[in-house]
């Protein structure tokens, strides 16, 4: 039975939320029920601090929250309905709390590489580009509103898919990568393209560009990774106000998931809950005419076939 995992404020407090069948539940309410503690021998268990203690212990709980799913809806009945929430109780934040690392691949779609001025006869990059977000500053969740930086005159959307690592690796290669995953989620990597043109003498400046204040919408639930068949066959899309203005498929990624994470691992050690984003397609605002700055009022909506709907107001 599919399920999916975030974090949310419920009355104010800190809450694991599991979400299946358009049911969400606090994961600690759950552990309140005797029955289930004993029927699923949690006698011994306590219920984790945060998704990221849980991602710590993935091995763990990936076998655990796919039993709880299924005795909660084979023997909970009418009791299930009493200790559900409604989505509006729900004030999402970013599903982890907090990264150790957030990495973001840049370039990693042919489509949004040709229309930034690559050309049609542009060489592909030979390993995949990335840079680092601070995941404290940058992360918020779905519904959150996101303030313009007052120092940039032109902002920009980036509809992304992003990977959570699920276990400590280094060197990885081959089948073995893909078991790294732990799930997926919806991101979006919003930029200052102010630079983009008039580099400094050492390049662009990738932390005014990329690093201010609430860049890095995610969620708002994460997906495992054994509901997700291919991460390179998802659907993604973007829009501003309602208007379409990415529209793609991660099957249009220069280097897969496998790839990036091979690529991350020979370079640094990914440990549990680590979050990469690997890149967006055609349509940003930069690349259109006329240009699309992002302006207040906007909201951006970001869709992952099979993984939810991230919507962010910008202010």
């Amino acid at each position: 039975m599919k399920y999916q995992i975030g974090t949310a404020l419920v009355n104010g407090s800190e809450k694991i939320i599991i979400a299946s069948q358009n049911t969400y539940l606090d994961l600690s309410v759950l552990f309140n029920w005797p029955v289930l503690k004993r029927e699923l021998v949690l006698q011994d268990a306590e219920p984790p601090v945060s998704l990221l203690r849980m991602m710590e212990q993935w091995a763990y709980w990936k076998e655990k929250l796919p039993q709880i799913i299924a005795y909660l809806f084979t023997h909970m009945g009418e009791n299930r309905a009493h200790i559900a929430l409604q989505e509006k109780e729900l004030q999402w934040l970013p599903p982890l709390l907090y990264p150790r690392k957030l990495i973001c691949v840049g370039t990693n779609y042919k489509d949004h590489i040709m229309e930034m001025g690559g050309g049609t006869g542009m060489a592909l990059p030979s390993h995949p580009y990335s840079f680092l977000k601070p995941p404290g500053t940058t992360l918020i969740g779905s519904g959150a509103p996101f303030t313009l930086p007052a120092y940039a005159a032109f902002t920009d959307y980036e509809a992304e898919l992003a990977v959570i690592i699920g276990q400590k690796a280094r060197n990885v290669r081959g089948d073995e990568t893909l078991r790294l995953v732990a799930g997926y989620s919806v991101f979006n990597d919003l930029s200052v393209r102010d630079w983009i043109t008039k580099p400094s003498p050492v390049g662009i400046d990738w932390v005014l560009s990329k690093a201010f204040d609430g860049s890095a919408p995610m969620g708002p639930l994460i997906t495992p990774a054994e509901f997700v068949p291919d991460p390179q066959d998802l659907h993604i899309t973007l829009s501003v106000n309602g208007q379409m203005k990415q529209d793609s498929t991660t099957a249009n990624m220069v280097f897969s998931v496998r790839e990036i994470i091979e690529h991350l691992s020979t370079i640094m050690t990914l440990e549990p809950g680590d979050v990469i984003a690997t890149g967006t397609p055609a349509g940003v605002g930069y690349a259109r005419k006329p240009q699309e700055p992002l302006r207040s009022g906007d909201v951006i909506v970001v869709e992952i076939e099979g993984l939810g709907r991230l919507e962010t107001h910008v202010k």
